[in-house]
């Protein structure tokens, strides 16, 4: 099974993108949806805690939260950060939601509202992990760390979409403090950390999605 490097997920991102012409709302469509069904094959039946950062894996968290809308799942949707700071295709899929009326809570700190979310996360049958994805290249940031820290406290189940945040794909190691996920799905590849049996402790089990684009020819892919 093939297992890529950062540098050769963002090489597969533009090849799909620029020479497929794969629109990357799509494959964030795709992504989505895949993972939601995953959940429902899972067994989740809610309430379902969606938490989203700002980028492309927010986005993610996003499209699955309507498709368990669509799914009678019950849940809620914790975006970290204002609407108008969300990324082109995330906001689309925010914008998306808003309209469908999903209950989603917008926090710019979760500090200052700790005992919401905090229940938010501790009354749910499962929360989803839409942080931060393979891309990030430190320690997490605030508010990233402190969200990261009250979804560990909060021992839920955790489903982490793409890879666990906190997470360095290519080590398969944290960064700083991390997701510990009971299930991960990842897209079109396993990244090159998951190959390290000590990832396990924050990835649980390792579930492939395919997002509807072949994997050969992925520039760089056998580096």
């Amino acid at each position: 099974m093939s297992a890529l490097s950062c540098k050769q997920i963002r090489a597969f991102d533009a090849y799909a993108a620029s020479y497929l012409g794969v629109p990357s709302i799509v494959l964030m469509e795709n992504a989505g949806r895949g993972a939601a069904e995953l959940l429902l094959a899972l067994g989740v039946r809610g309430p379902v805690t969606i938490c989203c950062g700002k980028g492309n894996n927010g986005g993610d968290g996003l499209v699955i939260a309507r498709h368990l809308h669509l799914a009678k799942v019950p849940l809620r949707v914790l975006v970290l950060g204002k609407p108008e700071e969300l990324s082109g295709d995330a906001r689309v899929n925010f914008e998306i939601c808003r309209h469908l009326r999903l209950p989603i809570e917008c926090v710019s700190d979760p500090t200052s509202s700790q005992d919401q979310i905090s229940s938010f996360l501790t009354d749910a049958d499962w929360i989803v992990d839409a942080l931060l994805g393979s891309g990030l290249t430190g320690p997490a940031r605030p508010p990233y760390d402190r969200m990261i820290e009250l979804i560990n406290e909060s021992k839920t189940r955790v489903f982490a979409v793409d890879i666990p945040s906190g997470l360095d794909a290519d080590t398969g190691l944290p960064l700083g403090p991390a997701v510990r996920a009971a299930h991960t799905a990842t897209f079109a590849a396993l990244k090159k950390g998951f190959l390290d049996p000590r990832s396990q402790e924050w990835t649980g089990r390792v579930h492939l999605v395919h997002i509807g684009v072949p994997m050969m020819p992925v520039p760089e892919a056998a580096s």
